[in-house]
């Protein structure tokens, strides 16, 4: 009777196991997508709202979405009044972009490690480095024009603006090492490399990449102030003047929402990548 059982319950395992799965699957599915689905129906609610606004306000400085819309085909299509097209703009601001930022993570992480690890030489030169931090990229304009031209003086200003926020965020996880592991890793004869490597920094990334995120911002921030500045004819900053000065204001929020969309697509780029990496941080729950 036991051995017939046992059989029973093996030919059926197999089933249940299948059914679980695809329960379990069905269930993630259902999990993930209900984020979505309330964000699409926070963004038509939005584009309601604005339209229905647009029609109360009836004013040529307060364009519909449907104009908005129009604005950005033309200009996809068409290109801009100097026939650069919107992809050239976007390109240049996402090309100048990405050059600053390499440079403050390539340079920021390893300072931000040194003054972490190395807590005098922090002390004995933090009057010198800290108040550069109060210093806003947009200060530094002047001097950039003065001194550096075309893509140097964009990268120099997005590189001032992206990396006080990854040093800061290394410096500060290089605080959350615990004692503990080190000492492990130091009885057990490893080299200050291998605690560096072993310990150290997979401790720190965390920080890091939330200090990326943040530095992210603020190199969309720095770029759009530094194309309003002029120096280039190329750049959704410097198309967003262009058609301010013809009072052309559907094509200006069509410039506004693409930085908002490339900044929100690199940011969820970087929130993927943490998520990945550190996929026990995501799992622990409360």
């Amino acid at each position: 009777m036991d051995v017939k059982m046992n059989q029973a319950v093996a030919q059926a395992s197999p089933l249940s196991t299948s059914g679980a799965a695809k329960a379990r699957a069905k269930s993630a599915f259902l999990l993930a997508s209900k984020p979505v689905f309330y964000n699409l129906v926070s963004v038509a609610g939005a584009l309601v709202a604005w339209h229905l606004l647009s029609l109360m306000v009836a004013s040529p400085f307060f364009p519909s979405p449907d104009k908005i819309l129009t604005a950005f085909i033309h200009l996809a299509a068409e290109g801009d009044t100097s026939g650069n097209s919107l992809w050239t703009h976007s390109w240049s601001s996402l090309y100048r972009v990405m050059v600053g930022f390499s440079f403050a993570v390539i340079l920021g992480v390893p300072v931000g490690l040194l003054m972490g690890l190395n807590r005098p030489l922090y002390v004995s030169t933090r009057a010198i480095v800290e108040p550069f931090r109060f210093i806003p990229p947009i200060a530094w304009i002047p001097l950039a024009i003065i001194f550096f031209a075309g893509t140097t003086r964009f990268a120099f200003l997005i590189f001032l603006g992206a990396f006080f926020p990854i040093y800061t965020a290394t410096h500060v996880g290089v605080s959350r090492v615990e004692p503990i592991h080190r000492k492990v890793f130091m009885v057990h004869g490893a080299s200050k490399f291998q605690i560096l490597a072993h310990v150290v920094i997979p401790t720190v990334l965390p920080d890091v990449l939330g200090g990326m995120r943040v530095a992210m911002g603020a190199a969309w921030l720095t770029i759009v102030a530094a194309e309003l500045t002029g120096g280039t004819g190329v750049g959704l900053g410097r198309m967003m003047v262009d058609y301010a000065e013809l009072l052309k204001i559907p094509e200006v929020i069509v410039g506004m929402l693409l930085i908002g969309a490339i900044g929100f697509a690199l940011n969820e780029i970087l929130l993927l990548l943490e998520k990945r990496l550190f996929r026990w941080r995501w799992q622990v729950t409360l």
